[in-house]
């Protein structure tokens, strides 16, 4: 008799192949290890680069006063407070993580900052957003993509809730389009991060598995026809330090 699982659907996490209902939790057990150093971790291994590529898609995004946005996987709440000081009063941002630690820094980290009343935090699987179709009139995820089990399922539940005219915005590591950048991104990524992991948050595994994720990813013109199946329009990406992020943007009409 086979194995309960023998022959189930396989995916990646990281270099290795893994049955589909277990990724969700190797992954969970990631960042319920990384979460509290994960702010810390952003700016040792980007030399503070993130900062700037998530102010890019915050300007990028086109959010304003009373708007509803929803930030998936928003981990600790960067893309949030940023969209937060945007929608004002009257609009609302959403957090929608899957991974209570996350939820639970970034709920500490934004009442620090004193951020209250309109944003909401809110555990859920990217795959099945919980919330009503024509919602929202902004979706990003920010680093958070390539950590889904099933991406086309995530792209289908965010258009799902976009209002007509809305647009989600993707930040994600993506390939290096500059010529002999790769074998040093490759140096960096798969040396540096998990040494970095190891001193500074007592993790290399995770750090290798963050490292190996990002080259399992879809590069650039693999997502962007993932987003046009997926219902978007007008999409189009902007190449980030040379092609390691991209931000992709696209419309439901």
């Amino acid at each position: 008799m086979p194995e309960p699982g023998s022959h189930e659907r396989k995916t990646h996490f990281g270099f290795r192949e893994v049955p589909e209902s277990e990724k969700d939790g190797l992954v969970a057990g990631v960042f319920h290890s990384v979460a509290g150093k994960y702010d810390l971790m952003n700016d040792l291994m980007s030399l503070g680069a993130h900062r700037l590529w998530k102010q890019f898609a915050t300007e990028a995004s086109g959010v304003r006063g009373g708007f509803r946005v929803l930030d998936v996987a928003g981990g600790t709440g960067d893309m949030a407070a940023k969209f937060a000081l945007r929608v004002g009063r009257r609009g609302q941002v959403v957090i929608a993580d899957i991974n209570s630690s996350m939820l639970e820094v970034g709920r500490g980290r934004l009442a620090d900052q004193g951020f209250a009343g309109n944003v909401d935090f809110v555990q859920a699987n990217a795959e099945n957003l919980p919330f009503p179709e024509d919602y929202f009139d902004r979706v990003s995820i920010a680093f958070g993509l390539r950590n889904v089990t099933h991406i086309d399922r995530a792209l289908a539940s965010m258009f799902r809730v976009l209002k007509p005219g809305g647009a989600l915005l993707v930040l994600e590591f993506s390939r290096p389009a500059v010529p002999g950048l790769s074998r040093l991104y490759d140096a960096y990524s798969f040396n540096v991060l998990p040494w970095l992991g190891r001193v500074v948050a007592q993790d290399e595994g995770s750090y290798r598995y963050l490292a190996e994720s990002i080259r399992k990813h879809p590069d650039q013109e693999t997502l962007k026809g993932m987003m046009q199946r997926a219902g978007f329009e007008r999409v189009q990406y902007f190449n980030l330090a040379g092609g390691i992020v991209a931000l992709h943007k696209g419309y439901k009409y």
